[in-house]
């Protein structure tokens, strides 16, 4: 198993808001996560469309995984979000995130959320690394 999946597995034994809320972890890579969640009857708001909150914390758990593939202990600064179309009850939204550039003990990272081939969100979140690992590393 490569550093970025025993990494992953350690966070998400641990993620308990994500899993929680129907997310699954597709796939992770240096600098690169994809999750997965079907928008359940509960995470509908008023207008009978996806809460964007809901999105968003889909896009944030993807950047998560994305940001501390290296094993080093990395949390959000800053990040938004651009709705783009209404996601709906049933819908299965893949978000793919991915490194854009790193700068000291700082990054930035995209995530696209999607429905099929339709955008429904973009997100752009700033990571700062802080001390310390996910993972005990093997010598």
């Amino acid at each position: 198993m490569d550093l970025a999946a025993k990494v992953a597995a350690a966070m998400w034994a641990e993620d308990t808001a994500s899993a929680g809320l129907g997310m699954r972890l597709v796939a992770v890579g240096e600098g690169t996560a994809r999750l997965e969640m079907t928008v359940r009857d509960d995470m509908v708001n008023g207008h009978g469309i996806a809460h964007g909150g809901f999105v968003f914390c889909l896009a944030d758990s993807a950047f998560a995984f994305a940001c501390n593939s290296r094993n080093q202990v990395t949390v959000a600064q800053a990040c938004d979000v651009v709705f783009v179309a209404p996601a709906r009850t049933g819908d299965l939204l893949v978000a793919e995130a991915s490194e854009r550039t790193t700068f000291g003990r700082n990054a930035i990272y995209d995530v696209t959320v999607t429905r099929g081939d339709e955008v429904i969100a973009e997100f752009r979140g700033r990571s700062r690394q802080l001390s310390g690992t996910i993972v005990e590393e093997q010598s």
